[in-house]
């Protein structure tokens, strides 16, 4: 459901590292499948880890950026921390809100229009 490309720069995509993400941003795919009426679609969803700088050794040195392009839209997401694991814990998070609020947008505002028509077409 979700197909999951992960780049990364100024860092090493370890075995470890890509299951990380794809426990952290295929955990969303629960998300995705509740509003999607066929299950055969692929999601793609681009993935980029990078340490931005190499000669940094404290502060905001890692950043993790996800672009999901879903139906109608494209959600990008972007986080900067002190640690890796941190920030795709916050993407992931953040990436939750915007997944909902696309949801709701697309799913529920229909629905209230249809119950407003509804009643008024009943009286």
């Amino acid at each position: 459901m979700l197909n999951i490309i992960i780049k990364t720069k100024n860092l090493e995509l370890t075995d470890w590292l890509k299951k990380v993400v794809n426990n952290k941003i295929g955990g969303l795919k629960k998300f995705i499948k509740r509003f999607r009426a066929r299950q055969d679609i692929l999601f793609d969803t681009f993935v980029e880890l990078e340490k931005e700088t190499v000669h940094h050794k404290k502060g905001d040195i890692f950043m993790a950026e996800v672009k999901m392009i879903l139906p109608q839209r494209t959600l990008v997401v972007k986080s900067h921390g002190e640690d890796l694991m941190e920030t795709i814990t916050e993407v992931k998070k953040e990436l939750e809100r915007e997944i909902q609020k696309y949801k709701f947008k697309s799913v529920e505002l229909p629905r209230r229009k249809y119950r407003k028509i509804k009643k008024y077409t009943d009286i």
